[in-house]
């Protein structure tokens, strides 16, 4: 078995992935306070999630030639720092257009961050990047789950919201000043075939629309399951909401189980594993009859959904090692448009239908994903 190693680097991009998560994750818990300050209505609250998917296409599309130019060491920290700084913005913004503008910097900043840590630790982890990819994100969904929490403490206090918003931009400071001079690995040399093309495999961009069907999957179960809970399963709409956090616990469980798994098992043989997961837990939630079942299929579907993205990013950057840099800035676009499109699209379906029939979409998506995965011959990687 092989041994993977944390060094400096590595724990460099585990927390800088966890500061972007985290700054991430205060937007949606934030936006109840940011529209009561600045009358803002729902639409144009919403409007400001949309900015950062944005943001993401928009990092997605540009970050291979920026890393090209100024080198991955400058938009690595200066994605980090920009985030930062937009997030400054965001708590002094008084009005919804500078907000807005906000979120969309940090949208495009952050996402160039993300970029960076996905192909710098694809590089230096090289076959083991499986385990590097899921532990990160292990770290990234317990600071994604500590947000709303802090931003509930901090609201009772004078400073409000914005003590938990800056809380996150200052983390970046002792980030900079403890690994300011740690080394970014650069962009490494290949020889060969493909090393001269231009264009990444075919067997990616299968991955890469199954990477859109993972993350759309977990957006809309963060997104929607509290409500299903409540207006289906009939829970009051306080439990309700308190027992989505048994989907992002039963998430960094999936996540570290599989940083285990990962040492000793194809990234691939895992995806498909975690995929019939989810084909097993979410009729569990889906057709549930009373709240312990459904709460069960929530903690089930989590396991798995919660290990889709990093091991599917495994799949997708060991079939582009070549280029990890373009591969990863289309998976920040595959991310932005998923959370762009897939809870909105839900949410519309469950107008005209109802929320139980809207998510059935999930089981198509899942079924779909398996169904590509599997198509995915191991010789092409």
């Amino acid at each position: 078995m092989s041994v993977f190693r944390r060094g400096r680097f590595t724990w460099l991009a585990y927390l800088l992935l966890a500061y972007f998560s985290y700054l991430q994750a205060s937007l949606g818990p934030l936006m109840p306070f940011l529209r009561s300050e600045l009358n803002l209505s729902y639409a144009q609250g919403g409007l400001h999630l949309s900015a950062f998917a944005v943001g993401m296409i928009a990092a997605g599309l540009s970050a291979a030639a920026l890393a090209q130019r100024m080198g991955r060491r400058m938009v690595l920290w200066g994605g980090a720092l920009g985030m930062g700084l937009g997030a400054l913005l965001l708590m002094s913004g008084r009005h919804g257009a500078i907000t807005l503008c906000a979120v969309l910097l940090m949208g495009y900043l952050g996402a160039l961050l993300l970029i960076m840590i996905q192909a710098t630790l694809s590089d230096h982890h090289g076959a083991l990047r499986a385990t590097a990819f899921t532990e990160s994100n292990m770290v990234a969904v317990l600071c994604a789950g500590l947000s709303p929490l802090m931003i509930g403490l901090w609201e009772h206090t004078p400073i409000g919201w914005r003590g938990a918003v800056l809380m996150g931009a200052l983390a970046l400071g002792w980030l900079a000043f403890f690994y300011r001079h740690t080394a970014i690995p650069e962009r490494p040399v290949f020889t060969g075939r493909r090393a001269v093309s231009n264009h990444l495999p075919a067997s990616f961009w299968g991955l890469w629309f199954v990477l859109i069907l993972c993350v759309a999957m977990e957006w809309c179960m963060v997104a929607w399951s509290a409500d299903f809970l409540h207006t289906i399963v009939g829970l009051p709409a306080t439990d309700a909401a308190m027992l989505v956090s048994v989907f992002f616990i039963a998430a960094a469980l999936g996540r570290f189980a599989n940083s285990r798994w990962s040492l000793r098992t194809s990234p691939r043989v895992l995806l498909l594993a975690m995929l019939s997961v989810v084909a097993i837990g979410f009729p569990i939630f889906w057709l549930a009859k009373s709240p312990l079942w459904a709460v069960i299929g929530l903690g089930v579907v989590g396991f798995g959904v919660g290990s889709l993205f990093p091991l599917g990013l495994s799949v997708a950057l060991t079939i582009a090692a070549e280029d990890a840099e373009s591969a990863s800035g289309w998976v920040s676009a595959a991310i932005g448009l998923a959370i762009l499109a897939a809870p909105f699209s839900l949410g519309v379906l469950a107008d005209h239908y109802e929320l139980t029939t809207a998510f059935a979409v999930l089981l198509l998506f899942n079924v779909v994903a398996l169904f590509i995965t599997f198509a995915v011959r191991p010789e092409q990687f």
